[in-house]
């Protein structure tokens, strides 16, 4: 029995991981590499493995970068059932037809630009030929055989008295595989590759779907029966536990993917369900040492930012994912109106997958808080703002620009990588009353993780922009537990247990993470007394 980490190894996107026993193949996510040039390249590589030849697909959540990749899957021969909860079947629906349209886009706009340039299209064929070769190359790397059969190490004081630790690239680490995706300068390229797939492809991946309940379990495949329990992330979203039994009557080990955890206390959605027993576990790490700050210091800010709007006249532009994200800005926007916190400034959602998204979020009331709730209850729309105004057309988009100042946007997507949220951006970057406030994770070589770093030119369309307005993060909104978080979730596994016992994790695996969080976060795992290891892209790991 073996897992090959073909996606989210050592980068935060493109999750994917093979299960293999002697019985049956089983695919844990399909998700798009997202980013600069150096790592969505990879998605032009084809599968390590036969689509026909697997005999299940299990789906953490509806987020592109978990899904995206279910079109080619099913394009490639896949014939089975994708597993998932009903409130992912719906997103992801979404999220793939948007998707496969938006790819469509993508060839229509190289096909015109290749006819305005015919003198470059020799020069930027062979560069993106060179791209594609290296991420080959780095695929090849990566499929060395690892055994998992180093003992766990002795549980050490608890990591609350444990001095800082200096993180270092552990040896095994032969080189960086994001050192060149990190190099990437502040840009937004037009992807010039032909269609990844349709909405074709799209549409009939979506007869694949089988929506599946929390708590139930299911035998997905031969000796392999899946539950799913609320992550807490998105609507949706799962822990994945599977039984996995290699041999009929053989003995059980059992695998825990965490997807992507969400964090205790946020609105909307119900806190992440607590694990307790695994043999081996698969944990996100996408924060590995970085803390978010409290929730109360996150609104403060985001009040304390619309007032100093609202007195300059000026417009708060919000990047923010579709799914998730938007619904839980638009749900503290409500409540500080609500407390009279803030002005009642215009509210422009201008993004339609986000608008569709509330509507399945309505729909699923079963999935709410005890918060969110019972304002239901008393007759409040927390996932409705008072003065919005949704523009789900373009020209509705553009005419933003002549509303009367000041107003507020949030419009997708959160990194800055495409969408409208990008139109929005060339007209208000050099203008100092303009503020972008950033409230996720910003991907590495994004454009939004160089401006949230500071940068004072960028690029927009190949051209270079001097950046003259306010730009201003809030990590408490972030939809990913922090790294106290993720070792919070982690120590229920080693609760009352010792290395040895049943369910004391053998190995827990560190996965959609960057390498420095992976750096950070791995000897504080450690400290907690379990075993580890980060796995490199395209890996295999004999699970013994």
């Amino acid at each position: 029995m073996h897992i090959d980490f073909l996606g989210g190894a050592t980068t935060v996107t493109g999750s994917q991981f093979l299960l293999t026993t002697s019985r049956a193949k089983v695919l844990i996510d399909c998700g798009m590499f997202q980013g600069s040039p150096n790592e969505s390249v990879r998605n032009r590589i084809p599968f390590a493995f036969e689509p026909a030849e697997l005999d299940a697909v299990v789906l953490t959540h509806a987020h592109l970068d978990h899904c995206g990749l279910l079109p080619l899957l099913v394009k490639g021969g896949y014939r089975g059932a994708i597993h998932a909860t009903a409130g992912t079947v719906e997103l992801a629906t979404l999220v793939l037809l948007d998707s496969g349209h938006l790819h469509e886009e993508f060839a229509k706009r190289e096909a015109r630009w290749e006819k305005r340039n015919p003198d470059k299209v020799e020069a930027d064929d062979r560069k993106e030929a060179d791209i594609y070769q290296a991420a080959i190359d780095l695929a090849a790397a990566g499929g060395e055989h690892v055994p998992t059969t180093v003992e766990p190490v002795e549980p050490v004081e608890p990591v609350e008295s444990i001095p800082p630790i200096e993180p270092t690239a552990p040896a095994s680490w032969p080189r960086d595989p994001e050192a060149d995706l990190r190099a990437q300068p502040p840009s937004v390229d037009i992807d010039l590759d032909l269609p990844l797939y349709t909405v074709k492809d799209a549409e009939r991946t979506l007869e694949h779907f089988r929506a599946i309940d929390y708590g139930e379990e299911r035998e997905v495949a031969p000796g392999v029966w899946a539950t799913f329990l609320d992550a807490g992330h998105i609507l949706g979203s799962a822990i994945i536990r599977l039984r996995v039994q290699d041999t009929e009557g053989g003995e059980e080990r059992i695998v825990v993917c965490s997807g992507d955890l969400g964090r205790p206390g946020t609105p909307i959605l119900r806190d992440p369900t607590a694990m307790t027993a695994a043999d081996y576990v698969l944990v996100e790490s996408t924060y590995g040492g970085r803390e978010h700050e409290p929730q109360d210091e996150a609104i403060r800010i985001l009040a304390e930012t619309i007032r100093m709007v609202d007195a300059a006249k000026g417009v708060l532009l919000v990047p923010s994912f579709a799914i998730g994200r938007t619904q839980e800005v638009v749900w503290e926007l409500d409540r500080l109106i609500a407390r009279g916190e803030i002005p009642l400034l215009p509210l422009y959602l201008d993004s339609p997958m986000a608008s569709k998204a509330s509507d399945i979020y309505r729909r699923h009331p079963e999935h709410y808080d005890e918060e969110t709730a019972e304002l239901l209850r008393t007759g409040e729309t927390p996932l409705d703002y008072p003065n919005q105004i949704i523009t789900n057309d373009y020209k509705a988009s553009q005419a933003i620009e002549r509303a009367p100042r000041p107003y507020m946007i949030v419009a997708s997507n959160g990194m800055l990588t495409g969408g409208r949220v990008v139109g929005h951006l060339r007209r208000l970057i050099d203008d100092p009353t303009a503020t972008i406030l950033f409230v996720g994770y910003q991907g590495e070589g994004t454009l939004g993780s160089h401006l949230q770093a500071g940068a004072k030119e960028v690029k927009l369309d190949g051209q270079p922009r001097r950046v003259r307005c306010q730009v201003r993060s809030i990590s408490g909104f972030s939809a990913h537990a922090d790294e106290t978080e993720l070792l919070d979730w982690l120590k229920g596994f080693g609760a009352g247990r010792r290395p040895g016992d049943a369910g004391y994790p053998r190995r827990i695996f560190l996965v959609h993470g960057d390498p420095e969080a992976q750096v950070a976060l791995e000897p504080r795992v450690q400290a907690l007394g379990f075993a580890t290891h980060v796995p490199h892209w395209h890996e295999r790991v004999i699970l013994d």
